[in-house]
C-alpha cells in the first residue's frame, strides 16, 4: 500500500505527446503512461494523466520537462520548441491548481540529464555533460551533483554551436550550428539532398521510401545499407566536434548522449567518440568518458521527478 505524499510523477511534454513516470524517492520507477494531447486542453489533460497514475494525495510534488527555454525563478517558459508559447503562458500556476500538488518546471534536456546523472549512466560521477539528440540538440551541465544553468538558467545550448560559418541558417537566427547538421531533421534533409544529387545513392533502402525518418536511417545503417551507413557515420563527426568544444572548455570527466539519433548504438557512438579525439585537446579527451544515456524515453520524465523531489528537501 502506498504511503501518501512519498512518490514523484515527471512528465516529459513534446510537440503534442506526453510521457509519464512515477517513481519512488530513489527514483525507481514504479509504472509510466504515454498519450497524445490537444493543445487547448493541455491542463486538464495532464491532470488526468497525473490522477490516472496516482491516486490524489499519494504524490508529494510534479516536475514537467518541456523542450525549450525555462526560467526556474519565475517558473515560466520563455522559448517553447515548435509549440506556441500561449500553450505554456500559465502552465506551472494552472497545473498545481488543478492537481493540488507542488511542480516545478525544467527544461527537457536539463531533466534527462538530471535523471541520468541520478540513476542512469552518469551515476557515481562527480562532474557530467549531457546532450541529447533528437528533433532538436539540447545540453546540460551538472557540477557537483547539482544542475548548473547559468546566469539566467539557459546554459548547455550546445546545439548553438557553430559547426560551419557558411552553413544552414538555424532557428535561433545564427548560421551553421550544430543543430543544422545532426538533429533528427537534419540527418533527413542531408539524406534527401545526397539521394537526389548522387545517382549510387539510389541503392539504398532509404530510396524506395519518400517519408523516410532518422529513426529509419538508423535502423538501414543496422541492416547494413551503406548509404545510410555513412549518414549516420558523418552524423557522428558532427556530433564530435560539438563534444570536443565541450571537453575542451570544461574538461569533464563524463559525457552522457541521450536522444533519439543515439539509437544508431555504437554506429553512431564509435565516430562521435573517434572524433573528439582528433579535435580535442589530448589531456582533456583521456579525461573523460563518452557513453550512450542508459534510461532512454524515460530520461526526462525521471528526472523531471527527481528534481521535483529535491527541490522539495531546498
Amino acid at each position: 500500500m502506498t504511503t501518501p505524499g512519498t512518490n514523484f510523477i515527471g512528465i516529459n511534454v513534446s510537440g503534442t505527446q506526453a510521457r509519464a513516470a512515477l517513481v519512488d524517492r530513489d527514483g525507481a520507477v514504479i509504472n509510466t503512461k504515454s498519450g497524445q494531447f490537444a493543445p487547448k486542453e493541455l491542463i486538464p489533460q495532464l491532470a488526468a494523466m497525473v490522477e490516472e497514475l496516482a491516486p490524489r494525495g499519494s504524490i508529494a510534488a510534479i516536475g514537467v520537462a518541456i523542450p525549450g527555454l525555462v526560467n526556474r525563478q519565475t517558473d515560466r517558459v520563455i522559448a517553447p520548441r515548435a509549440v506556441p508559447t500561449t500553450m505554456f503562458d500559465d502552465l506551472h500556476g494552472e497545473l498545481m491548481r488543478a492537481t493540488g500538488v507542488r511542480v516545478e518546471l525544467e527544461n527537457d534536456a536539463n531533466a534527462a540529464a538530471y535523471g541520468e546523472y541520478k540513476v542512469g549512466a552518469g551515476r557515481g560521477a562527480r562532474n557530467m555533460f549531457y546532450m541529447m539528440i533528437g528533433n532538436g540538440i539540447g545540453g546540460a551541465i551538472v557540477l557537483d551533483g547539482k544542475l548548473w544553468t547559468g546566469a539566467s538558467g539557459f546554459a548547455g545550448e550546445v546545439g548553438h554551436i557553430t559547426i560551419d560559418t557558411e552553413g544552414l541558417e538555424c532557428i535561433c537566427g545564427n548560421r551553421g550550428c550544430l543543430e543544422t547538421v545532426a538533429s533528427a531533421p537534419s540527418i533527413v534533409r542531408r539524406a534527401r539532398e545526397r539521394l537526389n544529387r548522387d545517382s549510387t545513392s539510389s541503392l539504398s533502402r532509404l530510396a524506395l521510401n519518400k517519408s523516410f525518418t532518422a529513426d529509419d536511417v538508423a535502423h538501414q545503417a543496422k541492416e547494413g545499407d551503406d548509404f545510410a551507413h555513412m549518414m549516420i557515420e558523418r552524423t557522428g563527426k558532427y556530433i564530435g566536434t560539438g563534444v570536443a568544444s565541450v571537453i575542451n572548455l570544461l574538461n569533464i570527466e563524463l559525457v552522457v548522449l541521450g536522444g533519439g539519433v543515439m539509437d544508431a548504438g555504437s554506429l553512431i557512438l564509435n565516430p562521435i567518440i573517434q572524433e573528439v579525439k582528433r579535435r580535442a585537446f589530448q589531456p582533456c579527451f583521456e579525461a573523460t568518458e563518452i557513453v550512450a544515456a542508459k534510461l532512454g524515453l524515460d530520461g526526462a520524465p525521471i528526472g523531471a521527478a527527481l528534481l521535483a523531489r529535491d527541490a522539495t528537501t531546498e
